[in-house]
């Protein structure tokens, strides 16, 4: 299993989704799923990328800086 970060780029927005999985197949996909419950009409999706990949530890986690 591995923790991903992975960055999508939308129509006007981007976001980051954090999910464990076991391969990178699988990681991506489940994005559409985890998207698709975060609106009522789902957005186009312009791009998917693996930002950071690792194994799971105690501790293990992922910051993410706000752009202000």
């Amino acid at each position: 299993m591995f923790l991903y970060k992975i960055e999508i780029e939308m129509e006007g927005n981007s976001a980051h989704l954090i999910l464990l999985a076991q391969t990178d197949e699988q990681a991506f996909s489940l994005v559409e799923s985890h998207v698709a419950r975060h609106y009522i009409k789902m957005p186009v999706l312009k791009s998917v990328a693996v930002v950071e990949k690792k194994r799971p530890e105690p501790g293990t986690g992922y910051f993410i800086a706000h752009n202000e």
